[in-house]
């Protein structure tokens, strides 16, 4: 006979409905996906921008990641979390987001790897020796840390290992797993917008000319629609959603001055990146040459909006170098390298989403940056300088001789400076209380701006892309062909203009921040480059 109430019924029955139970529960979790992010900063969380441009999809994103193979502890995680970034990206857009890992080495033979290399390179995978220690050997493989994001005939590469190159590994490899949602999310955007936002180059004062930007403007146009925009020959500034002004050299009159400050008070965004001082190279020999201020007439706007860019140079320890020829052998000249603290390298940036976790950006003959009082403007440093620098006012001797003397760092004893501002809020005309230029309507001038944004660096070239010699073909931009490096330039102005003008807010899914784990064993190369570090 069953005794109903004994313990050891009980027991068994609570025992069988547990198991039924788990086995419930692992039916209901085979066929969905759910994820707890537990972390006070939902560090593994997808960010609201993405999960609406995942569900917004209405075709299949196919991803190719050559990111499979026999990889170290540290390549398998950021394997792992490509994977589950995807797998999270899935769970928003079911099946419009396909994805496969594909292993290099299966494809067989010299041409079959030429080809590859080939293929991706094209699309800016670039290839990476990973150096690691293997039962007690060094190895070397080449490895592809990217991806081809596909979507409507239209395909794009991205690179998946990104982040500072001077960081310790473990540090980048965190750097490049942080930025994985951004650099998948930010590019299926690129395929997948139909609706472009419009950028205006501004023209017509001496700016970089259409060769020195071929780069750059290319990269902009697979995103905007990118316009030249002669200042001098437009009534106003209207129908963009940003400008862009780089390298201006010659005198704003009143009437363009206004067209700017109009543009800015009806809500327009802005990124400028000024020269203060001018000079040239073409004409520098052992005696030098000499930096003298540029007339532009940009002051006042400037000063009205909140910085001051200042009429010298600052000149650093950590910097890149000078091509001097320092004899010859037989007819051919033999040129070396000289350290030249007027390229700086910068490499110290703020934790704000445009810049964090770059890599380097190269400037040439930037000017430090003062801020001033300017209300309801909020000022955010984006750029540094090393701590070993100095300034030198106008009118600055540029000798090459100089290149020769020792650089003591006692001498460069002015500390770290800014070089590059985000400004955002509700700017002041720098017409209010002033009589506006002739031919321009009173009854539509704005004296203060509803909340818009503008970046201003102080380096017109960080916009300038260099020119091979041989070929008069252009770099890319923020290639150095002297350094054979390659440098974020660019991705400080694509990551600049994002902040400024995608409505997504996809940028800010570069504020994520992982643990730091660490692996001893495991070496990243500067990605296909050699790293030459001049005086810093």
């Amino acid at each position: 006979m069953v005794n109903f109430g004994s313990k050891k019924l009980e027991d068994l029955l609570k025992f069988g409905i547990g198991i039924l139970l788990i086995i419930n529960f692992n039916i209901f979790f085979s066929k969905s996906t759910v994820r707890f992010d537990l972390t006070e900063e939902k560090r593994f969380t997808i960010s609201d921008a993405t999960i609406e441009l995942l569900k917004s999809l209405n075709d299949v994103v196919y991803v190719d990641v050559y990111l499979e193979g026999d990889f170290p502890p540290g390549f398998q995680r950021l394997q792992k979390a490509v994977r589950q970034t995807l797998d999270d990206f899935r769970v928003y857009a079911g099946d419009n987001v396909q994805y496969r890992f594909i292993n290099p080495d299966d494809f067989q033979g010299q041409e079959g790897k030429q080809n590859l290399i080939q293929s991706l390179g094209e699309k800016g995978i670039q290839p990476t020796n990973l150096f690691a220690n293997e039962d007690g050997k060094r190895t070397e493989r080449l490895i592809f840390p990217g991806a081809v994001v596909s979507f409507a005939g239209s395909e794009e590469g991205v690179m998946l290992l990104k982040g500072n190159k001077s960081s310790p590994p473990q540090d980048r490899l965190n750097q490049s797993i942080e930025g994985i949602e951004y650099e998948l999310s930010s590019t299926i955007n690129r395929l997948v917008n139909i609706d472009r936002k419009r950028v205006g180059l501004i023209k017509g004062h001496g700016e970089l000319d259409s060769l020195d930007i071929y780069a750059i403007r290319n990269e902009l146009l697979k995103k905007y629609d990118v316009f030249d925009v002669d200042l001098r020959k437009k009534k106003e500034l209207s129908g963009y959603d940003a400008i862009i002004l780089a390298k201006p050299r010659l005198f704003f009159s009143e009437k363009d001055l206004y067209k700017l400050d109009q543009f800015i008070m009806n809500g327009g965004k802005a990124i400028m990146l000024l020269d203060m001082l001018d000079v040239n190279l073409d004409s520098i020999n052992s005696e030098g040459t000499i930096g003298f201020p540029l007339k532009i007439n940009l002051d006042n706007l400037l000063f009205k909006y909140g910085v001051r860019i200042n009429k010298d140079y600052l000149l650093d320890l950590s910097s890149g170098g000078f091509p001097v020829v320092v004899g010859n052998m037989g007819n051919d000249p033999q040129v070396q390298m000289m350290p030249w603290p007027f390229y700086p390298i910068v490499n110290q940036f703020s934790d704000h989403p445009i810049v964090r976790n770059l890599d380097a950006v190269y400037m040439k003959f930037t000017s430090s940056i003062d801020t001033v009082r300017s209300d309801n403007v909020k000022k955010t440093p984006l750029m540094f300088s090393s701590a070993y620098t100095k300034t030198v006012t106008s009118p600055v001797r540029i000798s090459l001789n100089d290149l020769r003397k020792e650089m003591s760092p006692e001498i460069f004893n002015q500390g770290s400076k800014p070089l590059a501002y985000l400004l955002e809020g509700n700017f002041t005309s720098v017409f209010k209380n002033r009589f506006i230029p002739e031919g321009f309507e009173k009854t539509r001038f704005k004296d203060q701006s509803p909340k818009t944004a503008i970046i201003i660096c102080a380096d017109g070239d960080l916009f300038k892309n260099e020119i091979n010699p041989k070929t008069n073909a252009p770099f890319e931009l923020g290639y150095d062909p002297y350094l054979q490096a390659e440098f974020a330039n660019k991705d400080f102005i694509i990551n600049g203009l994002s902040y400024l003008i995608d409505e997504n807010n996809l940028i800010l899914t570069r504020n994520k921040e992982i643990l730091t784990v660490s692996y001893t064993h495991l070496t990243l190369p500067t990605m296909s480059t050699s790293w030459w570090w001049g005086g810093g």
